[in-house]
């Protein structure tokens, strides 16, 4: 019962703070949040319509890669190298590169081996704050098509980019790793411990300027972890307190934009509820996995459920947080590993990824996700009653719906499509460790992972080989930018657009009502796309499991 309280607390805290830090954004990107003198880029940026906003957000991102690219590549000509790490292969460096430019933060190969500190600060902890502010921006930017006046412009990127990176993310990370450091996270230049054990064997201990690289991996949503097993290494999650802190920190600024959404709108009642539609998605994924975890495998006659790939000491309940929290929020860190899960575990874990990471989401990316089922949650409510679909006073026309379902296509186009082709090719296929319905699972949750730019996985898939660091690089190209392009031009369509005055005959979409077909148009349009391959998948363990058969 006592962790049940703590539980919602920790909700409570969590709507609390984001309540807070999107007030203050809500300032920020309306240019009241900075110290006179001090706007970078400024008012004088020049606005941008939406195809002007798209083309720099790809510039941006497109320049990014190729420096990181780079930077991989060369990591062993480089200073900050004290353990001698050589370049990346060509390969990998694509994979790693699409992987933090797109804010997945995929990991196929371990940071403490295969990176210099070089590559993790100046390559991989530059592009967590700058992917993240990516996905901030244009978040920004979508909700000014939904709710800012009648116009073209959408903002400027540059200017959203900088607010995102100096004034939101690079403030709380400082705090972030401070905490951290303090429970115990090393931040050193210098290199690898060699110790000798009780048995006379030497140890290499890594170490490095962990704590800052962790901070904006949680609080950007980025999830790449500084060590190979991420949050579940003692140095970069020593303590129960560490874990608590991590896991609010990859929430609040995606639940801070649920907020920050309705004080941009003028009515607080329509991010309210948004809000409330994500917290009952997240709240039942979670209420499943913890009893799942909880109550252990049926198999094994074990107190203390499931503690298979746990760290004792976060146990089932810590763990199920986490792994609810990390898949909800598209961050992609660990803090068990989540090919031990129960297979109902693992269901919700794919659900929230396959969704589109909407519950909770990325920063920005996930508010932008949401208000794509908003549109079609709309366009439904239209159809029923007859009337042409509206929302906050702009109609929902055609245009909007064909560029809605196009951005919702991108995940079982990915996911579906890219992991048959997995299947059915032995040199990708090669990268399934286990069999039966769970090997499926491992394939799916790859391709969940990669096109919905999450980056966690399955432990017990090998995602080091050519094929699939060629094909999940891709993916997560192909999922990161198939949904932000429709978005801003949906937004830019509907920023046109002079939003008409609410009458008695206006569905409201900001009570109980909305809420529900909201929820309902989530769940409905996930289940419709992948329900099938998840009966094959998680359910099809589950029941074996109960039958009393094991994969």
């Amino acid at each position: 019962m006592s962790e049940i309280w703590g539980l919602l607390l920790f909700l409570a805290a969590l709507a609390g703070g984001g309540w807070l830090l999107g007030s203050g954004m809500a300032r920020l990107y309306a240019g009241d949040g900075l110290p006179a003198g001090r706007r970078l880029l400024g008012r004088s940026a020049r606005p941008q319509g939406w195809a002007a906003y798209a083309m720099a957000v790809l510039a941006f991102n497109a320049a990014g890669f190729l420096a990181l690219y780079a930077l991989l590549r060369l990591q062993g000509l480089l200073p900050l190298n004290p353990d001698g790490v050589a370049g990346m292969a060509p390969d990998l460096a694509f994979n790693t590169a699409l992987s933090f430019v797109t804010n997945t933060n995929w990991q196929a190969y371990s940071g403490e081996a295969q990176l210099s500190y070089l590559a993790q600060m100046l390559g991989l902890t530059v592009q967590n704050f700058v992917s993240a502010g990516t996905g901030m921006a244009v978040g920004v930017a979508v909700i000014r098509g939904f709710t800012g006046p009648a116009g073209e412009s959408l903002g400027n990127f540059w200017t959203d980019l900088s607010r995102s990176v100096l004034w939101v993310l690079l403030p709380l990370s400082v705090a972030l790793a401070l905490i951290l450091i303090l429970q115990g996270v090393p931040q050193t230049l210098l290199g690898a411990v060699r110790a000798t054990t009780l048995e006379g064997a030497e140890q290499i201990i890594a170490r490095g300027p962990a704590a800052s690289q962790i901070a904006i991996k949680q609080l950007g949503t980025n999830g790449g972890g500084f060590f190979g097993v991420n949050s579940a290494h003692p140095f970069e999650n020593p303590t129960i307190l560490s874990d608590l802190v991590q896991c609010y920190a990859i929430l609040v600024i995606p639940v801070a934009f649920c907020f920050l959404f309705g004080r941009m709108a003028g009515d607080g009642r329509q991010g309210r509820a948004i809000f409330a539609a994500m917290s009952v998605l997240f709240l039942a994924g979670l209420a499943l996995i913890l009893w799942q975890e909880s109550a252990g495998n049926p198999l094994m006659a074990l107190s203390g459920g499931n503690m298979e790939g746990k760290e004792m000491r976060f146990g089932p309940i810590l763990s199920g947080l986490w792994a609810a929290a990390t898949t909800a929020a598209s961050n992609g860190s660990v803090n068990a590993m989540h090919d031990s899960f129960l297979p109902l575990s693992g269901l919700v874990m794919l659900v929230n990824m396959q969704v589109g990471e909407v519950i909770f989401g990325g920063v920005g990316s996930g508010l932008y996700g949401m208000l794509l089922y908003v549109v079609l949650a709309v366009f439904l409510a239209g159809l029923m009653v007859g009337r042409t679909p509206e929302y906050l006073g702009r109609r929902i026309e055609a245009r909007e719906v064909v560029l809605a379902v196009l951005a919702f296509l991108s995940m079982p186009v990915g996911i579906l499509a890219g992991g048959a082709l997995s299947a059915s090719i032995p040199a990708m296929a090669a990268s399934v460790q286990e069999a039966g319905p769970h090997g499926l699972s491992e394939i799916l949750y790859a391709y969940s992972s990669a096109t919905g730019n999450n980056g966690s996985a399955f432990a017990g898939w090998n995602a080091a080989t050519p094929w699939q660091t060629t094909a999940l690089g891709l993916l997560m190209l192909f999922g990161r930018f198939a949904m932000i392009v429709p978005m801003l031009a949906i937004a830019g369509s509907l920023v046109r657009k002079t939003p008409a005055p609410a009458t008695a005959g206006t569905f409201p979409t900001h009570g109980p009502l909305f809420v529900t077909l909201l929820v309902l148009t989530v769940a409905v349009f996930g289940a419709l796309t992948f329900f099938p391959v998840l009966a094959l998948g998680p359910l099809a363990e589950q029941a074996a499991l109960a039958a009393g058969q094991s994969f």
